[in-house]
């Protein structure tokens, strides 16, 4: 094959087109050609695909992919963890680069706010060789220091494309909150970060968790997840009454630690108190600005609240996700979010079904 297809972001808010480029001919030292397998439809490329975000257009999305290898680059032996790297194998890679060498990379240790850091899939024009630099298309480059994981065979990968950059930024996340054996946990929403942070905090010891969302059928994969209580939001329609019912959930207190998992601005206010007198409060559904909300920090002090912040994921956190999903596939199927396969061609299709909730998760598979 010289060429291979694509289907591209041209123009906010309209249909992806499908595209024909070039393959490279050659690989630069420590480069990969990979052959996308599954690549996942994320709620951040509908917010991508809405012009909610500022990137550079046009644009391959995709940032969730398993894919084999097809070439491999001068110098490109092994992976992140130190397995030898071969042509066929299936991986997978941590879809942003940080420099590894400014103040947050190499003094703060905070490689996620490295200025210098772009995403697959986000950060990438097309437009310009060798273009394929997101999942939506039927292969993908990948550039020297990629962090590259080759795939367990026990793993799936409907379970690594169900669980997604979903399950990453929650355990990321929850890391920093530093959830205590027993202790009560609220998640508020259960799109695919809530079910991921759901699962990550059962497995973290949380004694009992609420999850707060809707619409049923997600609030069902809840309680699959081992969700221990749900609230829909249909039917508790005013914040008054989902503290109330939390309280009494939460034998009267509050819980000991609240993920926000919606990206909801009001849902901010509402969260803050959920929270015991002392409890933690976790900010990690907001990766796209949707605006303002008034707050008052009294709350803050009053509660003594610890308030987290958390910004995507370090390849580390795709080390520790994928031998958490080889150990609890029964226990969190993530495997079975994936439910709809969309070929290269219906990208848009894929796309807008995520958009309109109509699935847990809809993934193209280009071959």
């Amino acid at each position: 094959m010289t060429t291979a297809k694509a289907s591209v972001l041209e123009q906010f808010n309209q249909p992806l087109q499908l595209r024909e480029f070039a393959l490279p001919a050659q690989l630069e030292p420590g480069a990969a050609l990979v052959r996308t397998e599954m690549a996942g439809i994320c709620g951040t490329d509908v917010h991508l695909w809405k012009g909610q975000l500022p990137v550079a257009l046009p644009l391959i999305l995709g940032h969730e992919t398993v894919a084999r290898i097809e070439r491999l680059g001068a110098g490109l032996e092994r992976d992140w963890t130190g397995q030898p790297l071969k042509i066929g194998d299936r991986v997978a890679w941590n879809s942003a680069v940080s420099c590894g060498q400014c103040y947050y990379c190499a003094e703060k240790r905070q490689p996620t706010r490295c200025p210098q850091r772009r995403a697959y899939g986000i950060g990438y024009r097309c437009d310009q060789p060798p273009h394929f630099f997101g999942g939506y298309a039927e292969f993908h480059y990948l550039w020297p220091r990629t962090h590259i994981f080759r795939l367990p065979d026990d793993l799936p990968t409907e379970s690594l494309v169900g669980a997604g950059c979903a399950l990453i930024t929650a355990i990321h996340g929850v890391e920093r909150t530093g959830i205590a054996w027993r202790d009560n946990v609220v998640v508020q929403g259960c799109g695919p970060v809530g079910l991921a942070a759901l699962a990550v905090a059962k497995s973290a010891g949380a004694g009992k968790v609420i999850v707060i969302g809707g619409p049923k059928h997600r609030l069902e994969l809840a309680k699959k997840f081992g969700a221990d209580h749900v609230i829909d939001l249909d039917e508790v329609r005013d914040a008054k009454s989902r503290l109330e019912a939390v309280r009494q959930l939460t034998g009267g207190y509050g819980a000991d630690v609240v993920l926000e998992c919606v990206g909801i601005p009001a849902a901010f206010v509402e969260g803050a108190e959920f929270c015991r007198d002392g409890g933690k409060y976790l900010v990690l559904g907001h990766y796209c600005d949707a605006g303002t909300v008034a707050f008052n920090p009294h709350v803050i002090t009053r509660k003594q609240l610890q308030v987290f912040g958390s910004w995507s994921s370090e390849p580390r956190h795709l080390r520790a996700a994928i031998e958490f999903l080889r150990r609890t596939q029964k226990e969190f199927p993530f495997h079975e979010l994936v439910s709809r396969r969309y070929p290269i061609e219906q990208a848009n299709e894929a796309l807008q079904a995520m958009a309109n909730w109509q699935v847990a998760k809809s993934v193209i598979v280009p071959a």
